[in-house]
């Protein structure tokens, strides 16, 4: 009977297209704004989808503010901005406690809030803060609320945190630990463009200011979005591949296939499960599907698993990366878990 109930419930594709069109007007309006980097747009929306917070690594000037700043004026949500510098200090980002003199002549404590206070927050260069002040946002990330003074405080529902670093400058930075960036649903390399884009850039945009959006997101259209993401269906066969996968990364596991016991330390927690789970669901809610597919789970993994990976030095000798480690993953692990030869084809079951 369960089962029947949850069926039942799957949303027909006719229920999921006025969520859908929200979801890709959204992403044209950012394919507008930013040219050439329309499947990262896409990757930040199943982000949002999937409420989870994105961690965005490129060079300087590649677009990663302007994505983070355009992105809340498409959704019409509250946008604030810290640049992490050595100097800044946990009561920057949280807020701090004013002693202030009362209407009656005495004096009280008084909370003042800080920039985390917000749907949208941009951590601008967020490895050039110290570990302190890195650690600030555990907490607001993970329970969505501030703990000062013996006192919780409720953020903002939604609350995003968008962050950046720059990969290649290292003097002056503290890299991110294992805990915090395990709080990033997505880490998104941003690439330079192609010639082309190039081009047009420096063509149509003076200054290489981007046009402001021609149409924004009202709370009512976030929320039906929020609403149709949650009945997306995750098949019991699609979950039991997300599982195995993840169990994969672990040297120790049955799954793991022979490079991770040779260069994986310590796989992917299970937060990894989870967030591989609502991402996925995201995706296909973008990709205009009401059940989650195998194609959609492969779409996720890397930018779900490549900053969850913990590689041996043996890895770096060998010049291998998260990402090579995970494309071997995905494209070894039998979705069915029945170990099939590749040329058989299974009824009702998408593979790539």
């Amino acid at each position: 009977m369960n089962e029947t109930r949850r069926t039942d419930a799957i949303l027909q594709p006719e229920e999921l297209k006025p969520a859908f069109e929200l979801v890709n007007q959204a992403v044209e309006q950012l394919d507008r704004v930013l040219l050439g980097r329309s499947e990262l747009h896409r990757m930040v929306m199943v982000a949002i989808l999937s409420r989870g917070h994105v961690l965005l690594e490129g060079l300087p000037g590649v677009g990663k503010t302007a994505l983070v700043k355009a992105l809340g004026q498409i959704l019409d949500l509250e946008f604030k901005r810290v640049q992490f510098t050595p100097d800044l200090m946990p009561g920057d980002i949280l807020g701090t406690h004013i002693l202030q003199e009362g209407g009656d002549g005495g004096r009280e404590m008084k909370f003042h809030s800080g920039p985390v206070f917000t749907n949208l927050l941009l951590a601008d260069e967020i490895n050039r803060a110290s570990p302190k002040t890195q650690s600030a946002l555990l907490e607001a990330m993970q329970e969505h609320a501030v703990t000062l003074l013996g006192t919780t405080r409720s953020l903002p529902n939604p609350f995003f945190v968008l962050a950046s670093q720059n990969p290649i400058e290292l003097e002056g930075t503290y890299p991110l630990p294992e805990a915090q960036l395990d709080r990033f649903l997505f880490k998104l390399v941003v690439d330079n463009v192609d010639v082309e884009v190039l081009d047009r850039i420096i063509s149509t945009r003076r200054r290489g200011e981007a046009p402001a959006p021609e149409w924004k997101m009202d709370a009512a259209g976030l929320n039906l979005i929020f609403s149709a993401m949650d009945a997306v269906y995750l098949p019991a066969p699609v979950s039991r591949y997300i599982s195995r996968l993840v169990a994969a990364t672990h040297p120790s596991s049955t799954e793991a296939t022979e490079p991770v016991r040779l260069y994986v330390s310590y796989g992917a927690s299970p937060r990894a499960a989870i967030a591989i789970a609502e991402a996925a669901r995201g995706y296909a809610l973008v990709q205009g599907r009401p059940t989650v597919g195998f194609e959609d789970v492969k779409a996720v993994t890397p930018s779900v698993l490549n900053h969850r990976l913990v590689l041996s030095y043996k890895a770096r000798l060998d010049r291998v990366d998260s990402f090579g480690m995970i494309a071997g993953l995905l494209s070894t692990l039998d979705e069915t878990g029945l170990n099939l030869p590749s040329d058989i084809e299974i009824v009702g079951v998408s593979r790539q």
